[in-house]
């Protein structure tokens, strides 16, 4: 792949930016002078985080939100078609928004609400982006998996859970970290030697307001595990480090844990099911 030559002066697209790692990761990059833009649920969100990212900023650096809920495929595509109106060049991607839900709940396109949100809205905004990103290469994607996707599988026949309807809370969630490992197995296959990499990394448990929505009991859960948690700035080195440094130009297809190369689950390392999987997405979002 050609050299890399960190974020200063690209286009960085970051999903989740408005709390926890995410924030603490568009702060970070704005310091180095990356081109931001923020994507968030809403308009209060995105000027809030752009209002403390902006303290930090280096002057070159520019920010900018851009509205979307990702767990409809309908908003997914016009945030996309807003970002390749806007930009002429996307250097890098940053799949990080995630949720988990304790009870089973759907979105407003009859989809299980945590897939949708935490596979087929990357999945998707990946897609209709990728086009764009091959253009600019060198560029990079960079998805936020999790440890939790061990002992986890994925029924790619059931993908959505629509049959057994058991799976929820943070057997539900590995499922879906899971499905990021495996899509960015496949994605880096279909796009090697294109100068675009993909890669995923596992932040560790970080104290944030990941889980809070979900109730009181949730909610003091996370509160009791705060002690044992990393800082969301800590969680989000190994992102920071997937976007800028030069030092993973060669690497795609990979999964990191603290700035480390890291061996998946033997499940996350299934290529036939990473490639069946990437299908049965692709009919998800009616591509």
């Amino acid at each position: 792949m050609a050299q890399w030559t960190g974020v200063s002066g690209k286009r960085v697209v970051i999903t989740g930016a408005t709390n926890g790692i995410g924030l603490a990761a568009a702060e970070e990059l704005a310091a180095r002078g990356a081109q931001l833009t923020l994507v968030a649920r809403s308009e209060e969100r995105a000027a809030q985080a752009i209002a403390r990212i902006s303290a930090r900023a280096r002057e070159d650096a520019t920010l900018e939100g851009a509205i979307c809920d990702l767990s409809l495929q309908g908003s997914v595509h016009s945030l996309a078609s807003e970002l390749l109106e806007r930009h002429p060049r996307i250097d890098v991607l940053i799949n990080n928004a995630g949720a988990m839900y304790t009870g089973r709940r759907v979105s407003g396109d009859g989809i299980e609400l945590t897939w949708a949100v935490n596979h087929l809205a990357p999945f998707l905004l990946t897609e209709l982006l990728l086009g764009r990103l091959l253009e600019s290469a060198p560029a990079r994607i960079v998805t936020t998996a999790s440890e939790a996707h061990r002992g986890r599988h994925v029924a790619i026949g059931d993908p959505g859970g629509e049959r057994t309807r058991t799976s929820r809370g943070f057997r539900r969630y590995g499922e879906t970290k899971l499905a990021n490992i495996l899509f960015t197995t496949e994605l880096a296959r279909r796009i090697e030697g294109s100068g675009v990499s993909a890669n995923c990394f596992h932040p560790g448990l970080v104290a944030s307001g990941f889980n809070r929505n979900n109730g009181r009991a949730a909610a003091a859960a996370m509160t009791l595990l705060r002690p044992l948690s990393r800082s969301p700035e800590h969680g989000a080195r190994t992102l920071v480090w997937l976007v800028d440094s030069d030092e993973v130009s060669a690497i795609s297809g990979g999964y990191f844990a603290d700035e480390r190369l890291a061996t998946a689950s033997e499940e996350a390392r299934d290529v036939a099911a990473a490639s069946a999987l990437w299908e049965r997405s692709r009919a998800q979002v009616g591509l």
